[in-house]
């Protein structure tokens, strides 16, 4: 059966600040690169046949972390970048209410749609499945795209206003009946070494 393990990246900055990301290059933080070395010993007691990430700068620096333990090489793709944040990228809730007022979520400003990213991730995933049926693939990727892509696989089980924490590892499985949950949103790696989310 094809198993995807979805990471999400570490932390940033900008998610301590509640700033929107989007497309940006920011970095990860201390605690990002922290958790990506976490998460990088947890995984490398998996087996993987190949490793997918975003091309993002805060996913490749996770990524690049991971494979150094692994030691698969890492096959960027651009369809697991987060949302386009279009012109509240790099914003927090007060700068957006200054600038466009209270009701600035009724504005497009240009942002990707969540649609968008069910369908480029549904896509992805098909993907994979198609070329590697039976093999377990690694992706890195965003909080925002994992969590529309699983609510368009598996939506009875995924809602899509949840939040995945930083390196928790999601994997789904093919069966019979279609996209199946075999972990949700684990941390247990960063609670054993005692490092906050």
């Amino acid at each position: 059966m094809t198993r995807i393990v979805f990471v999400r990246h570490g932390n940033t900055d900008w998610n301590i600040e509640k700033r929107a990301q989007g497309h940006a290059a920011n970095p990860l933080n201390e605690r990002g690169f922290k958790q990506a070395e976490i998460v990088a010993r947890r995984l490398a007691e998996g087996e993987y046949d190949f490793f997918y990430s975003s091309d993002l700068l805060r996913t490749k620096q996770t990524a690049e972390i991971i494979s150094s333990q692994l030691h698969l090489p890492i096959h960027f793709d651009q369809r697991l970048r987060e949302q386009n944040r279009g012109e509240i990228q790099g914003t927090i809730e007060e700068d957006r209410i200054r600038i466009w007022g209270e009701d600035w979520r009724s504005l497009k400003l240009w942002q990707e749609s969540n649609q968008s990213m069910r369908i480029r991730g549904r896509h992805f995933v098909e993907e994979m499945h198609e070329r590697y049926p039976g093999k377990t693939i690694l992706v890195v990727s965003h909080g925002k795209f994992m969590i529309e892509t699983l609510y368009e696989l598996i939506p009875l089980e995924t809602d899509h206003n949840d939040s995945l924490h930083n390196t928790s590892i999601t994997i789904i499985k093919k069966s019979a009946n279609g996209w199946e949950y075999e972990l949700y949103n684990c941390t247990r790696h960063l609670e054993k070494e005692e490092v906050t989310q």
